[in-house]
């Protein structure tokens, strides 16, 4: 199973980041998987952003829930990640998961 990420890579603050991840080898409404994605701030850990399952449902991160949307397009076997008003704050690599594969990541920086 192979994920790659793609999206912007630069943001201004209050911006709309938009990230997809393409899901090869594996179809994700494969019954038992979660898509997710991570975030790794600079100097910091990684920090789960949201999932979603394979029935279509979502979770989101409290920290994160109001300005966090994950949708999905089966018929191009991809997720998406829609996080609103970025600030400095929500620059960092951006990796989506199913836990047992990881994409290469993306960096994502919002400066003015």
């Amino acid at each position: 199973v192979q994920l790659q990420e793609s999206g912007p890579g630069l943001l201004k603050p209050s911006q709309t980041l938009s990230l997809t991840c393409t899901v090869s080898g594996a179809s994700i409404t494969s019954n038992g998987y979660s898509w997710n994605w991570i975030r790794q701030p600079p100097g910091k850990g990684l920090e789960w952003i949201g999932r979603i399952v394979y029935s279509g449902s979502t979770q989101y991160s409290p920290s994160q829930e109001s300005r966090t949307s994950i949708s999905r397009d089966t018929s191009k076997n991809q997720f998406t990640l829609q996080l609103t008003s970025v600030t400095p704050e929500d620059t960092g690599i951006y990796y989506c998961t199913n836990w047992g594969n990881w994409g290469q990541g993306t960096q994502v920086t919002v400066s003015s």
